[in-house]
């Protein structure tokens, strides 16, 4: 019998179907890259191959830097990643300082850059399931533009303007969504947190009837394209999980076992999710041993992997704190199954 390719693995997965192996991913950092890298003497694209992974991803947000370390992405925000995060930073100044659009011009989505990263993904990108990828897809979008503070009391108190701003979001979205979609990818993975350890960041009948709506739109349009939909929430998501489920949600990343019992979730949604994520870059892969980590990695593939439906990954980018031998271990636990 001919070995499964990485694409075929990712697709068994999702059909819930048993394998051996099953698929997995692991994301770094930019320091932990760096630093892996000097250690194997590759490049950071080399990276992906060595893990193994099997998904890639073709990621939308194109910005620019600027000096000091200061990152300006497409919508004016300016990052300030001169500090120790490298990967996303610290907002310097948000664009709306009132619950009011104003004079703010939102931009038009760079459709030309998007064709270039999704050809380049798809020709050099090997036999891996290969999503298109937008993050900040609502919230975070929305909150980087007005404050997290700020937005959080919004959505409590300025519901006109929220709508408004994500009407914006959704559009500009929906644009990036239909360019990518011309292409031959599997899918479309989306980012935007809406969760804390114990819970939603806002009411679940706040994110129903504001955000809930503009998810759906965007995962049709995937879904009618015949393509699977991921999306990425740190946090506890239970009370909105059978939500997700009824707009078309197909694989939810990432599992934190922190927060989740992971059999429970699996008996509670595993027949209806494939879940991504699993191995805690808070509590595990900081702090266990490189064999007590291998234990815990393969005791997690074995609950969440039971009749597939399982994407092996860290919860998260691996963070700095993160010792390099775990990271080494993790690999190999992966590679070994």
């Amino acid at each position: 019998m001919s070995k499964s390719t990485k694409r075929e693995l990712v697709i068994s997965a999702l059909s819930h179907k048993h394998t051996v192996p099953v698929p997995h991913e692991i994301e770094l950092t930019v320091p932990v890259a760096e630093k892996l890298c000097g250690e194997l003497n590759i490049t950071k694209e080399e990276l992906p191959e060595w893990f193994g992974n099997c998904v890639r991803s073709a990621s939308y947000r194109k910005g620019q830097w600027l000096e000091n370390e200061v990152y300006l992405d497409p919508f004016g925000v300016r990052w300030d990643r001169s500090g120790a995060d490298k990967d996303i930073g610290i907002i310097k100044e948000y664009m709306l300082k009132e619950p009011e659009i104003g004079g703010y011009k939102f931009p038009e989505p760079n459709l030309d850059y998007v064709d270039e990263i999704t050809e380049d993904m798809l020709e050099n990108g090997g036999d891996c399931y290969k999503f298109g990828k937008i993050g900040f897809s609502m919230f975070e979008r929305a909150w980087s533009l007005r404050g997290f503070e700020n937005f959080l009391a919004d959505i409590a108190g300025e519901e006109r303007f929220v709508c408004e701003l994500f009407e914006h979001i959704l559009d500009y979205n929906m644009k990036i969504i239909g360019r990518a979609l011309e292409y031959p990818i599997d899918g479309f993975f989306f980012g935007d947190d809406y969760g804390q350890q114990r819970g939603l960041l806002m009411s679940p009948s706040s994110w129903r009837r504001l955000i809930k709506p503009n998810l759906a739109k965007m995962f049709d349009k995937v879904k009618r394209s015949g393509r699977t939909v991921a999306l990425h929430s740190c946090g506890n998501l239970s009370d909105i999980l059978g939500d997700l489920i009824d707009i078309g949600l197909d694989i939810y990343q990432t599992v934190q076992p922190e927060i989740y019992d992971l059999r429970k979730i699996k008996n509670n949604f595993g027949a209806h999710l494939t879940f991504w994520g699993g191995i805690s870059t808070q509590k595990v892969l900081p702090s266990a041993s490189p064999e007590e980590l291998k234990k815990i990695v393969y005791e997690t593939i074995e609950i969440l992997g039971r009749n597939g439906g399982y994407i092996a990954a860290p919860t998260h980018q691996i963070p700095p704190d993160v010792p390099l031998g775990n990271v080494l271990a993790l690999a190999e636990a992966f590679k070994r199954q």
